[in-house]
């Protein structure tokens, strides 16, 4: 028999065990008290996620427009992930956490096509939860409230979100997505999306916020983690703890990478051991139960100091990211923070001469030690507004009330034989999550040190 059938043959005796009688069903529906959590107070993102539906409502006049929050995924046979509603969804309701599988937000023009008026009317279909008297309550392991908790009611949704609710079932006949201008849509959305309102930008604050106090946690379990054979998987918990614990999850998954696992950009495994000498590149965020994430990243001495080599490739890094941090400000380009880091990072590895003569000037034979881009939009996704126009993007003007990184960085492979040795398994990455301001930029992150002495200062204390 093969795990299938063994599985399909376990759901079947469970199914098999559960009693069908109607006394049974009679008894399990009564006897239970009126829920004493009801919500029934707007939430503070309502009023400006009814903002930005107004906004997207006059870009797309007599259009309908659907924006489902996306279904429950497969993680394993009859086991799902965490549900996360998709950003678009979340940015227009307001919802956060994990509400709400399979709903739809339908916005339909208002008057008729002959008559079109302005402006839309939204209704949010949603699964009603069982109720006790249905047999949903305690046989669906996937929306039954024995088997995953209490889920708000339709009209508890409507006070939360100041949106007309209906069943799922009511959804408009023959509606199918693919009629819908929904590439259009979801690039206006991430045009929308780059610059923050104020609720935003508080929740990117709380969520800065969190993982600074996250890296905090992971530093103090580098001494485990040294004896551990997997040591980066140690450092890796300790932050995802502390994100599950103060807030809705991570907001992508974390990077703990250890001495030449550094060099190598997304490394997630976070399988290797953390040893003695070692840099430690730590790249995570904090999203919190709105669904805003923090990006930050710090390269640090897992022994609590920097050798020579070590704080000569750090301060290069350092003084590409003050370089970027210097051009942002608005009316800037959003390019011209990567074309200051960049500029900082030719200059350097010239002057240490491992940057091979070339005739032509565009060749920037000196990207081969740091191929990503400096920064990147924050938000909703840790990549926010990805689907954005690029003349819009890496061309647009910085504006007051943008966020994202700045994060340069250096890395030298291994195996890179062009390399000098000395620096050769050596990766640094430093990222911090920024602020466009009416005459400059804040950083968000400026309460986790950067400055090299300030890093070796602050892992003293964390270690006592």
């Amino acid at each position: 028999m093969d795990n299938t059938d063994k599985q399909a043959q376990d759901t079947n005796k469970a199914r098999a065990t559960r009693p069908t009688s109607q006394e049974f069903k009679d008894f399990l529906s009564t006897g239970w008290a009126e829920p004493d959590d009801v919500r029934t107070t707007r939430s503070a993102a309502a009023p400006y996620a009814a903002a930005r539906r107004e906004r997207l409502s006059a870009m797309f006049s007599g259009k309908r427009i659907v924006i489902p929050a996306g279904d429950l995924k497969v993680r394993s046979n009859d086991t799902d992930y965490r549900f996360r509603p998709d950003s678009d969804f979340a940015y227009l309701t307001g919802l956060g956490a994990d509400h709400e599988p399979s709903a739809v937000l339908v916005m339909e023009p208002r008057g008729t096509a002959d008559a079109p008026r302005p402006g839309h009317d939204a209704t949010l279909y949603l699964l009603p939860p069982a109720g006790h008297d249905d047999e949903g309550f305690y046989a669906d392991p996937r929306s039954g409230e024995f088997w995953i908790g209490r889920r708000p009611g339709l009209a508890e949704f409507e006070a939360m979100t100041g949106i007309a609710t209906a069943p799922l079932t009511d959804l408009p006949s023959g509606l199918r997505l693919s009629a819908q201008p929904t590439k259009p849509v979801h690039k206006a959305l991430s045009e929308m999306r780059f610059v923050k309102d104020a609720y935003e930008i508080q929740q990117l604050r709380d969520a800065v916020d969190a993982t600074i106090d996250g890296f905090a946690r992971a530093v103090k379990e580098l001494p485990r983690a040294l004896e551990h054979k997997r040591g980066e998987r140690v450092v890796e918990a300790a932050f995802d703890g502390h994100a599950r614990e103060e807030g809705n999850a991570v907001g992508y998954e974390t990077i703990a990478a250890s001495g030449a696992h550094a060099t190598t950009l997304h490394w997630i495994s976070n399988d290797g051991q953390v040893r003695h000498g070692d840099l430690l590149l730590l790249d995570a965020g904090v999203e919190v139960e709105s669904l805003y994430t923090a990006d930050i990243t710090r390269t640090l001495p897992v022994d609590g100091q920097f050798s020579p080599v070590q704080r000569k490739v750090y301060e290069v890094v350092l003084e590409a990211a003050d370089a970027g941090f210097a051009v942002a400000r608005p009316g800037a380009k959003f390019l011209d923070v990567h074309m200051a880091a960049m500029e900082v990072i030719e200059k350097r590895l010239t002057e240490w001469g491992i940057v091979p003569p070339s005739e032509d000037p565009e060749s920037k034979l000196y990207r081969r030690w740091m191929v990503h881009s400096t920064s990147h939009h924050l938000g909703l996704d840790v990549h926010d507004c990805a689907a954005a126009k690029r003349e819009l993007y890496m061309e647009g003007v910085l504006e007051p009330g943008m966020v994202f990184t700045i994060e340069p960085g250096l890395y030298f492979k291994p195996d890179d034989l062009i390399a000098p040795e000395e620096l050769r398994g050596i990766g640094i990455r430093i990222e911090d999550d920024v602020l466009v301001t009416e005459d400059g930029c804040e950083n968000l992150s400026v309460a986790l040190p950067r400055d090299p002495d300030a890093v070796e200062a602050w892992m003293a204390r964390l270690r006592g």
